[in-house]
Parts: C-alpha cells; structure tokens; sequence
C-alpha cells in the first residue's frame, strides 16, 4: 500500500496554519499594576536540577557524561543553596523526575528551605518526539513523584528544553496547574489562549537570552561549546535585568546547577544579585509566587 505523502507547510490551508497558532497563544498580559511592597521589579531565579538525566534521556551511559551532570547536585546546588542563603532569596528548582529520585535529600531539603519545587519531565525527554499519550503519563507521574518526595505538588511546569508539544496545554489544563514557563511571547507574564478563548493559566515566559547553557554548556563530540566568557553573560544579563528594571517589569533568569554550580560562575551570579538588590528594591519571587501575584491582580 502506497503511503500518502506528508503535507508540506506550503500546502498548509488557512484553517490548518491558523489552527497551529491559536493551539497555544499568547493573550491578555498579566504584567501587574504593581510589585508587592513597593518592588520596582521582580526578580524569578529559577534552576533546572536536570542532574544525570540529560545523557539518560539520550540512552548513554557514558560515566563521563553522567559524571558532568552529577556535578549539578555535589557542587551547584549546594553552592547555590548558599548563595540564595545569604541573600535571603527563594528560588524556582524545577526536577525531572528521575532527578528528584535519584536525589530526594536534596530537593527535600530544597522545600524546607522556602524553595519551589516544579515539573520538568519524566528523564528529560521531548515532548514532541514521544508517541501519543505517553507525554500526559510521564509528566503525571512526575508530578505524584515530586509530591511525595517534596512533601506538596507542584503547581507549576517547565517542560524539558522548553518542548512544548500538542498536547501539553491540554495536560496542563487536565492537571489544573497554575503555570507554565516554556513558551516566549512575551517578556512578562500572560494568559495561555487555546483557539481563540482563555485558559486561565499563567505563562511566565523565559528566554535563551537569559539562559546560562546557550552561553556556557559543552557537549564532546559537538559544536556546543562554552564560547562565552562569564563577564560576558554577567554583562548580557546586567543589561536585560536594567530593562525590566526601567520597565518596572519582571526578570526572570533560568540556570542550571550543572552549569552555573562551577567557581567561576557561582561568583558571577554573586555578583548580578549584589548588583539587582543595589539598583533599588526588587522582589525576589518564586515562580508560583510571580505567577500568583500577577492572577489575583488581573483577577482571573
């Protein structure tokens, strides 16, 4: 039997490219009035503990490339424990599954602290790459486990890589989650708008600007170098937090404990809150915090 052959995106109808537009759109934005206490900014710092599941995800067992990831836990997230320690700040620490269990202690103590602990995938897998039905499976089984280890669910998801498949608003809808931050329309937070009519859910929109792998990661055997010096991305990210300083808006900057745990980059974060908390009052907010405010203000 001879296959039909797939459909090029120029042979799309109207109702079929509109269709995959409208499926996840940005809507009405929930950049607030005002930040709590006077803030003149938000500030969202949010960590990615992908940990070992990065090669797993990939089916390599290499120890080398578990080794580099293993390094999230031994060193970054106790480095950045610390740091957020001495700046009285509460983080966003999102956990692929097998993450969290392989590491319980840690994002138990993580949740003691203050700290949220949100989805982010089952093993770090793609969404878009799965078979049908399995990314819902995945990512609520990743949410009982994070549970029971956390001690509360999450309210909130990142997908793994910021692969936001077909199906996910529809999962998270289903899961009755307050937020997601995966989707880029924006700088400040929105609404999720699925065909044309509103979900209620917040989008807290991230961007690989102000992400420290694009600048930082190296993968053996590939063109992802870490190219970029650390003074470069401080002063990369110095100036998108002066945006939304001057814009009275939110900042919020992903990182991940494999990356920015090392020495010479643990001390350039030091250095951007030092430099955040001196231009004026900023609120340092986690993600479910950002996306809490921003619904009760627009009253949603």
């Amino acid at each position: 039997m001879t296959e039909t052959p797939k459909q090029q995106p120029w042979e799309w109808s109207e109702e079929k490219w509109r269709g995959a537009v409208a499926r996840a759109y940005g809507g009405r934005s929930l950049a607030p009035p005002a930040w709590p206490e006077g803030a003149r900014c938000c500030v969202a710092l949010s960590f990615d503990a992908d940990h070992e599941t990065t090669p797993l995800r990939d089916g390599d067992e290499s120890p080398m490339r578990i080794s580099q990831g293993q390094y999230g836990s031994r060193q970054g997230i106790p480095r950045i424990r610390r740091l957020l320690d001495r700046h009285g700040a509460r983080a966003s620490f999102f956990y692929p599954a097998v993450s969290a269990l392989l590491h319980p202690e840690e994002v138990r103590a993580l949740a003691d602290e203050g700290h949220e602990i949100g989805i982010h995938s089952w093993i770090h897998e793609a969404n878009t790459t799965l078979p049908p039905g399995v990314e819902r499976d995945l990512t609520m089984r990743a949410a009982d486990v994070l549970e029971k280890i956390a001690g509360r669910r999450p309210v909130g998801i990142r997908t793994a890589s910021w692969d936001f498949s077909v199906d996910t608003l529809d999962i998270i809808r289903e899961m009755g989650l307050l937020y997601d931050s995966s989707l880029m329309a924006d700088d400040e937070p929105y609404e999720i708008i699925a065909e044309g009519k509103p979900t209620g859910v917040v989008e807290l929109p991230p961007e690989w600007i102000r992400d420290d792998a694009p600048y930082l990661n190296m993968v053996r055997f590939s063109a992802i170098r870490p190219y970029t010096p650390p003074s470069a991305v401080e002063e990369i990210f110095r100036a998108e937090f002066d945006g939304a300083f001057e814009e009275g808006g939110t900042f919020l900057l992903t990182m991940h404990p494999h990356i920015i745990g090392h020495r010479s980059r643990i001390m350039m974060l030091e250095r951007l809150v030092e430099y955040m908390k001196s231009r004026g009052k900023v609120w340092f907010a986690t993600h479910e915090q950002l996306a809490s405010w921003c619904k009760q203000q627009a009253a949603l």
